[in-house]
């Protein structure tokens, strides 16, 4: 039979394209954001202890109490923002399954919603499949000046328009590790006054951010939080992407919405999971120590880098470096991602596939991004080949 698609630009994914072909080729694989090494072993029998004590049944569909509870805690004591446990609160698949909730539940046929480019793939898709219509925004490309990717807010705010509906933020910036300063959150809160503007700030990185730098998550400043799905992720800070739990904290009348959605994507997550993530992170200390330890892990990538015909771009936050590869090929992102795969035993992730169009001159700078979330002889196997360019 056919389907009529409603995705039909989709196809194959640039990060199952070079996961595939780092198995192909036996590359050492710094293209797709996991980690190498396992999770702390007592989480692992935390989750072990639930299992054995028989939580293996249905939790409550906005999530278990004890790990809505720890959420809330963590959030009140980091942000200064109390968001109420039962109405405000949801435990998702994930954060990728919380932003499709969010987008759902917010937007619809002749909505517009505001997306910063580069951007993480699952947005774009999410906003097609709820009817709405992606802006696309490039974000400022790095130069020797400014070293990073920036938001232009006066272009942000040339694109909004009556229809516009929902703003995308994500901090620490996935591919590029940019974070947002306080200059940025004045800019936002400007943006949206007197408007009916909501905003979904993606911020899974939250404790992965360097140099003594602090996360500004929109659940700090009461105008954003007030009009904000602000989603994280347990994947990220417990090493555990594969167990997909993230979060949604949002006002009660957002978060009424999502719940709709979310109960009918997959009405509940892993009930041990939840269980073990509760009893784990109400010890503070296992994000907390985030910072240092995958600094350690940046700053000897960075070291290795330097001894190689790529030139680094800072990394304030993510498990993510980018590189610029002009001193060593003029082709484009993707050709160069390939080549670098094939003849040289190391698989990257074009910046460019994090843009709508990839192809376009626009959307190549020259960058490849490494993912620096491995053990250190992983790295030191990888750069060991890249020296060798």
């Amino acid at each position: 039979m056919q389907i009529t698609s409603k995705l039909p630009e989709v196809g194959t994914t640039i990060f199952t394209t070079m996961s595939k072909m780092a198995l192909d080729y036996k590359a050492i694989n710094l293209g797709q954001g996991f980690p190498d090494f396992n999770t702390d072993e007592r989480l692992q029998g935390l989750v072990s202890k639930a299992m054995a004590d028989g939580l293996n049944q249905y939790p409550a569909m906005a999530g278990v109490p004890a790990l809505r509870e720890v959420i809330h805690q963590k959030v009140k004591t980091l942000y200064g923002r109390s968001y109420d446990v039962d109405t405000e609160i949801t435990v998702t698949s994930g954060a990728t399954q919380a932003i499709m909730a969010a987008v759902l539940a917010s937007v619809g046929t002749g909505d517009e919603v505001l997306v910063l480019e580069p951007c993480y793939d699952c947005y774009l898709p999410a906003i097609r499949l709820a009817g709405a219509r992606a802006i696309t925004i490039p974000m400022v490309s790095p130069t020797e000046a400014n070293p990073l990717f920036s938001i232009d807010w006066n272009r942000v705010k040339a694109s909004i328009t009556a229809k516009t509906r929902l703003l995308i933020i994500n901090s620490p910036h996935n591919p590029t590790g940019a974070i947002l300063k306080t200059t940025d959150l004045e800019a936002l809160e400007q943006l949206v006054q007197n408007t009916n503007i909501m905003i979904l700030s993606d911020e899974v990185y939250e404790h992965i951010i360097f140099d003594s730098a602090p996360h500004l998550s929109l659940a700090s400043s009461p105008v954003l939080a007030d009009r904000t799905f602000v989603i994280s992720s347990f994947g990220k800070t417990t090493h555990t992407t594969g167990w997909k739990i993230g979060y949604c904290c949002a006002p009660k009348n957002m978060t009424t919405e999502l719940r709709k959605v979310h109960q009918f994507m997959v009405f509940t997550v892993p009930s041990v999971l939840q269980y073990g993530l509760a009893a784990y992170t109400a010890d503070a200390s296992t994000y907390l120590i985030l910072p240092d330890f995958y600094q350690r892990k940046r700053d000897h990538l960075a070291a290795g880098l330097s001894k190689t015909r790529f030139k680094t771009l800072p990394s304030p936050g993510t498990f993510f470096m980018l590189a610029d590869y002009s001193d060593i090929s003029d082709e484009s992102e993707a050709d160069f991602s390939i080549w670098l795969t094939q003849h040289h035993g190391v698989t990257v992730i074009p910046v460019s596939a994090f843009y709508e169009n990839p192809t376009a001159p626009s959307s190549n700078h020259h960058i490849v991004r490494f993912c620096f979330a491995k053990k250190d002889t992983t790295l030191d196997q990888a750069i060991e080949r890249l020296t060798k360019i």
